[in-house]
């Protein structure tokens, strides 16, 4: 297999001009940008929008005791074209607020939308959600949880968060992987990581206990 070398790196784009089209709780930017090409020169300047609303982490909450994870449901309207259910199956997630750690993020989140708490934190991968359109970089962690604690509705009311939670074994996780029933990118990319690297996961769990 051949080995892929990078041509390009920041330097070779330029920023001519940005325009902030919108400013709430996220953020909407235009940039007009040219960059070089891989035959030479510059392109033609172009412009882009940019959706801009930071930076998030993911949590796939495991119980090796029981061979759990805990997952959580709710709704989502970005799913409502695409999906005859918009209530979706997904892991913990959130976005990481100026001044904390991506680790204390998988803590805060998974006691505000799971109501577990959660220990052995240890990343997985990380992954650029939608680069055409959104600056979001989402990093995946692992975390051991006892799952025995995980039931009920939770979530933040300012955040109109009504979050259920669920406790699925392993085998039936991945038939919901292989029908469908989980479709959203965070879910799919943890759970294949940890059924790609579960081996080596518990050894770095059972390393740190030593």
């Amino acid at each position: 297999m051949a080995k892929i070398s990078p041509v390009f790196s920041k330097k070779d784009v330029k920023i001519l001009e940005t325009e902030s089209l919108y400013t709430g709780f996220f953020k909407m930017v235009r940039y007009t940008v040219k960059h070089r090409l891989f035959e030479g020169g510059w392109n033609t300047p172009f412009t882009r929008e940019l959706f801009e609303r930071g930076h998030a982490v993911a949590v796939l909450p495991y119980d090796p005791e029981r061979k759990e994870f805990v997952l959580i449901e709710q709704f989502r309207m970005g799913a409502m074209e695409t999906s005859d259910n918009p209530w979706l199956i997904e892991v913990i997630a959130g976005i990481v607020d100026e001044g904390e750690t991506m680790e204390e993020v998988v803590v805060r989140e998974a006691k505000e939308e799971a109501n577990v708490d959660v220990t052995d934190v240890v990343k997985a991968c990380g992954y650029l959600a939608s680069p055409g359109g959104t600056s979001e970089q989402l990093t995946v962690f692992m975390a051991k949880v006892d799952a025995s604690t995980a039931s009920g509705v939770h979530g933040l009311d300012y955040e109109s968060e009504d979050i259920r939670v669920h406790r699925v074994s392993e085998v039936e996780a991945k038939k919901w992987l292989d029908t469908g029933i989980i479709n959203n990118a965070a879910t799919i990319i943890a759970l294949q990581w940890f059924f790609m690297n579960k081996a080596s996961l518990l050894d770095t769990w059972a390393s740190v206990r030593r």
